[in-house]
């Protein structure tokens, strides 16, 4: 059975970056443009992994994350961000409330984004961190 990744992120060509690079490699991809959908599907659906876009309008990544987290506290979550100074307190805050994330910065070559998505999945997840 293939891996289920969900991509939650506003700009459509970042999804289809990512939904590019990670289908040819046999993986499942959902897609969410949003933070609200993107939580819920997180919940909802059997998910092996999260990539997660920071900054989005309404809900941002710090408060999707947070959604996702009260439910599934074990799923793996990425946040791949430019990576906005004006998050950093919020992030900082996230992981002071045991918010656990990786981060990763945008933009990513296909071949990086297979290389650590590969990694991610073909280990059992334990907490570790890999990739910052």
């Amino acid at each position: 059975m293939a891996k289920r990744i969900l991509i939650i992120d506003d700009d459509a060509s970042a999804r289809r970056a990512f939904q590019t690079a990670l289908r040819s490699q046999g993986y499942e991809i959902l897609e969410a443009d949003n933070g609200a959908t993107g939580s819920q599907m997180a919940i909802e659906k059997d998910v092996d992994l999260v990539y997660l876009d920071l900054r989005m309008p309404s809900i941002d990544g710090v408060e999707t994350l947070r959604r996702i987290r009260a439910v599934k506290d074990d799923l793996v979550v990425y946040i791949v961000t430019v990576f906005q100074r004006e998050f950093f307190d919020e992030l900082v805050t996230a992981r002071g409330e045991g918010l656990s994330f990786e981060l990763l910065r945008k933009p990513l070559a296909s071949d990086q984004l297979i290389a650590i998505t590969a990694d991610i999945l073909s280990v059992d997840n334990t907490g570790d961190t890999r990739w910052c």
